[in-house]
């Protein structure tokens, strides 16, 4: 009896170990397990990404075989890409602390707290709220120039459409409320996120603005013809835009702000993740892809299963995709204007449901 009760308690060990030790299951696995295949495929240099679940995390760096894509920085899990438009769940984040401290309000005009001299229309910029650009309902179009250019800070913005009106996506609102924020703080963007975001969950090598380990650390850019653009540094921190992370760090955030709501209350965590409008990306052109898409407060929802959000900034492609259902989550960060080439595919195998993702946002 003795031997055969510690046959039992060795056969639950190993059982225990091997659960462990296996965070995910065969689809993840499979899809997982293809993706090198899927790089080399649509040319991209690197890939840097992690999954995790309740059950653990999975980090991986991916390298081309080609050796054209030669690069001088060292490429590993600490290698820092350009997040682009990651950067607004972050931004989006802060906002909410903010709200639940009474700092600001979710439906005031933003122009109670800053400036609103760009606007050509004053009076439709005073009916702006912190809540319409979260969800893109601004009505403005997604820049008034190129905001890396010298020109921006002082361009003049017009709207695309009646505020309150519809989804139209918009990195200038963002820039707008980025302002508020500021003013609100009496600090500086990136200083703001550091207290609220960075240092709270681990992420000394993310930020707004250029950090000096970035000369080493982060990856160069490459065009669809293969060429390499550089690092492309941007003149000013915008929380639209100008996050840059890797794949380790961005997943504590995902993991613990947005799933697990740390740092939120009940009541803002909720708020985010609810439903604000519906994401036609053109207003005047619906397409079938939109029917199921959603915009909440900083990210996108595919009906009530799935959350997500995507970065684009030419040579640098990005996207996360969260489960809440089963606890699940994935983001990747990729160094070329290929990186979104390989999403049907891989969503396809990794969530095992058609989502509308590449259409909605390639399109």
């Amino acid at each position: 009896m003795k031997r055969l009760v510690s046959v039992l308690a060795v056969m639950l060990l190993l059982a225990g170990c091997q659960k462990s030790a296996s965070p995910v299951s065969p689809r993840v696995e499979h899809a997982l397990a293809d993706l090198p295949a899927l790089v080399d495929s649509c040319g991209i240099p690197v890939m840097q990404y992690c999954y995790f679940s309740p059950q653990g995390d999975i980090h991986h760096v991916l390298r081309h075989r080609d050796t054209a894509f030669d690069m001088a920085q060292p490429i590993d899990e600490q290698s820092i890409f350009q997040a682009a438009s990651l950067s607004k769940p972050v931004f989006a984040y802060i906002v909410m602390r903010m709200v639940d401290r009474g700092e600001i309000d979710l439906d005031t005009p933003i122009a109670e707290y800053t400036d609103i001299e760009r606007f050509d229309d004053p009076e439709m910029a005073r009916r702006l709220t912190p809540r319409m650009v979260l969800s893109h309902q601004t009505g403005l179009p997604n820049w008034a120039v190129s905001p890396s250019s010298d020109e921006w800070p002082t361009s003049r913005i017009a709207f695309k459409y009646p505020a309150d009106s519809c989804f139209a996506y918009s990195g200038e609102g963002y820039a707008f409320l980025q302002r508020a924020v500021e003013a609100i703080r009496e600090a500086p963007l990136d200083a703001i996120a550091r207290k609220e975001v960075f240092d709270r969950f681990d992420m000394p090598t993310t930020s707004y603005d250029w950090l000096p380990g970035y000369d080493t650390l982060a990856l160069t850019g490459f065009n669809r013809a293969g060429e390499n653009r550089g690092q492309g540094r941007h003149p000013r921190a915008n929380c639209a835009y100008t996050l840059r992370t890797n794949a380790t760090e961005y997943a504590r955030f995902l993991e613990r702000a947005l799933l697990e709501g740390e740092g939120l209350s009940k009541e803002a965590h909720e708020e985010m993740f609810t439903h604000q409008v519906h994401a036609q990306r053109y207003a005047d052109e619906p397409r079938d892809c939109d029917s199921t898409v959603f915009w909440c407060l900083g990210f996108g929802a595919v009906n009530e299963d799935y959350y997500w959000h995507w970065g684009d900034n030419g040579n640098f492609k990005a996207l996360w995709l969260l489960h809440p259902a089963t606890g699940e989550g994935f983001v990747y960060f990729t160094n070329r204007a290929t990186g979104h080439d390989l999403l049907n595919p891989f969503l396809k195998e990794l969530t095992g449901d058609d989502l509308p993702l590449n259409d909605w946002i390639r399109n």
